[in-house]
């Protein structure tokens, strides 16, 4: 991946010539909240291949804003971010467009895209159980989260937290806002500690023994048991059993990383060039290999240790109808003072 010094100086503030030099055929420019390190093999191999230059500019967060107050000057050719619901995001606010590919339709399940093809997913992320090695379980549904025999053995981050949004909204999906409320305060009086921190916490609790098992996503524990995250993240890792749950007559809830082509985009062609590569086998092989996240593609094989979890039935509900109870789920965790 290359940097691009004058594109950030300029997203800086700076007020810099190259701004408006002319667009180059031969590149592309991505806006994106993951960390460039996560897509850096697969952009590297793509210039490899095509010899297109491949520019990103990281923004932890402000993404939709900076790219309308650029406007029509924006150089932002893809929006990439994670989590569904801010894909939605930016196509409510007007800032992509819509995409006519065959390639993209043909790989993306149409449960991970857009209905009017503005956005796409591009890897997958499932929210499994993380539970202690010792318990006699080897299957769960969500629902069993908030089953009083858990009292006091449950730890999850926070309600609010767009991972936990995006699956308590699933939830409503499949069983209404009255039953997710129970559920949810189910859960809350099940908790052995007050909800919050980070994902892998909840491996670290459980080995702790402050808990016995939590909802959290699927690739950190990837990253925890091969030693990305050190040494002492290792043995969270290793201390943890991971079980896909269902919902009942459904698949295992996932969410997504993704991406859009921006309304203004300079480099179009260029930018659904690249969209339709990373959803080639060749880079759905490295989302695997290097991000431990599962592929959206059919048939591309996952890493060794996400394939240990056993095979993924992704649930078939549309991410735009998810997306659509955030709200409502939202203030569901809020009533039954989920975080408190």
């Amino acid at each position: 991946m290359t940097a691009f010094p004058a594109l950030r100086l300029t997203l800086m503030g700076g007020v810099l010539a190259a701004v408006a030099a002319p667009a180059l055929a031969d590149e592309v420019n991505i806006y994106t909240t993951r960390e460039p390190g996560l897509i850096q093999p697969l952009l590297d191999a793509y210039t490899e291949k095509t010899g297109v230059k491949v520019n990103t500019v990281f923004m932890k967060d402000g993404l939709p804003e900076r790219v309308a107050s650029e406007g029509a000057s924006s150089p932002a050719d893809i929006l990439m971010t994670v989590d569904a619901g801010k894909l939605a995001d930016l196509v409510d606010k007007g800032l992509t467009q819509p995409v006519d590919s065959a390639v993209l339709t043909d790989a993306v399940p149409e449960n991970l895209r857009d209905p009017g093809h503005n956005w796409f997913a591009l890897s997958m992320r499932a929210r499994v159980l993380y539970a202690a090695k010792d318990l006699d379980l080897d299957h769960f549904h969500y629902a069993d989260l908030a089953d009083p025999k858990y009292k006091g053995k449950v730890c999850i981050r926070s309600g609010q937290h767009p991972y936990n949004t995006a699956l308590f909204a699933a939830y409503d999906v499949h069983h209404g806002a009255e039953a997710t409320q129970s559920w949810l305060a189910g859960i809350k009086d099940n908790l052995g500690r007050k909800a919050g921190g980070s994902d892998r916490e909840v491996a670290k609790d459980i080995l702790g023994g402050i808990c016995d098992l939590g909802f959290a996503n699927s690739y950190y524990v990837g990253l925890m048991r091969s030693g990305k995250g050190g040494e002492e993240q290792k043995a969270w890792g290793d201390a943890i059993k991971v079980i896909l749950p269902t919902f009942e007559n459904g698949g295992t809830h996932v969410n997504i990383s993704g991406a859009a082509v921006a309304k203004n985009a300079p480099h179009r062609d260029q930018a659904v060039a690249l969209l339709e590569y990373l959803v080639s086998d060749e880079a759905q092989k490295i989302y695997a290999q290097a991000n431990y996240e599962y592929p959206i593609k059919p048939g591309v094989a996952v890493d060794p240790i996400i394939a240990e979890f056993g095979e993924l039935k992704v649930d078939p509900t549309p991410m735009t109808e998810i997306v659509a109870k955030r709200k409502e789920a939202s203030e569901l965790a809020e009533k039954v003072g989920f975080d408190n």
